[in-house]
């Protein structure tokens, strides 16, 4: 019985999932079971995934009738998987040679974490550039407010962590940034500070081709965060809440100043329940009020004096903006 599991969906991979499989049979780690979920493509890919599978037995492949979708494939993948380890890749994406043996390594050594991912690198069209999200469990929780703080084909977790959690539907195309927002508050998470995967960016990205459906599920799970802080989703200032703790630009002045009163009540909330860390939750609020001063559509004396008066968030502003904000404020 292997000690790890491999969840790989693919929909029309032909033209990558080679690589892809390819970089999971090279890791320096080889106690593994690779389950491939082929989501009835009508390519070339089941011929290649049965290659896979006659000439590797840790290759397993689901072939569906009908096309499911990746969260689905996913969740179907975590219910069949025998192992108390898991770790997810997506069919276009490549797994540096180590990345398994690292964070497993890491997870034996640390039983109190749940989820470990790594930083990772973009290929393909947008090309060399890294992503090094939060590392320790405190600053990701705080991150999750602002945007999803893993990378989900990075991940790799324990099966007893997760529990009844699973990829929901409903938070497509961001079913992953759903999914570890809730287990945050379950377990605790941790980012490998290297980059252990080369994340294939091009045209077909969902993230690219649903941005309004992702907008709308990310504000979703922000809501639900912040019902930890006692802020229900149907509060009549719950924008003014998700303004405080993930940036939105062009604010009217109006805006701003509850945007502003907003988040002191939430520091307030913070203090008594301390669920976030406070001092990276405060420095988290006070680097989002500050752009969002600096970003601010409309400027008048009204608003200077209040930022400079009462928002408590004059001194923590830089030198340049002080100034910007009298002098558009004035003219």
């Amino acid at each position: 019985m292997p000690v790890l599991t491999v969840i790989m969906p693919v929909y029309n991979g032909e033209r990558f999932i080679k690589e892809s499989i390819d970089s999971v049979l090279n890791q320096t780690f080889s106690d593994f079971k690779l389950l491939v979920l082929n989501d009835n493509s009508t390519d070339n890919t089941a011929a290649i995934l049965e290659s896979y599978e006659r000439q590797d037995e840790r290759v397993a492949v689901i072939t569906k009738t009908k096309n499911e979708g990746p969260a689905n494939l996913r969740n179907e993948g975590i219910e069949k998987s025998k192992t108390e380890f898991i770790a997810l890749l997506d069919a276009d994406d490549i797994a540096q040679p180590s990345r398994f043996e690292k964070q497993f390594d890491f997870l034996n050594k640390n039983p109190d974490k749940g989820v470990c991912g790594t930083w990772f690198t973009f290929f393909g069209e947008k090309k060399n550039k890294t992503v090094k999200h939060a590392v320790t469990h405190d600053e990701l929780k705080v991150q999750f407010l602002h945007s999803c703080g893993i990378g989900n084909p990075t991940v790799m977790f324990r099966k007893s962590a997760l529990g009844d959690l699973r990829f929901e539907h409903q938070y497509v195309p961001a079913e992953d940034y759903g999914l570890w927002s809730q287990l945050l508050a379950r377990t605790k998470f941790h980012n490998l500070p290297e980059s252990l995967l080369l994340y294939r960016w091009h045209d077909s990205n969902i993230s690219q081709t649903k941005v309004e459906n992702l907008r709308k599920s990310e504000r979703l799970i922000k809501i639900k965060q912040l019902e930890h802080l006692d802020i229900s989703s149907n509060n009549p200032d719950i924008d003014y809440y998700l303004n405080a703790v993930s940036l939105k630009r062009k604010q009217s002045a109006d805006s701003l100043i509850k945007t502003i009163k907003a988040s002191h009540e939430l520091l307030e909330l913070n203090n008594t329940k301390q669920y976030y860390n406070p001092e990276i939750f405060k420095q988290h609020i006070t680097r989002t009020i500050v752009r969002s001063i600096r970003n601010t559509k409309q400027k008048d004396m009204s608003l200077y004096r209040f930022v400079k008066n009462e928002s408590r968030y004059f001194n923590f502003m830089s030198s340049l903006d002080k100034v910007t904000l009298l002098i558009k404020s004035l003219f």
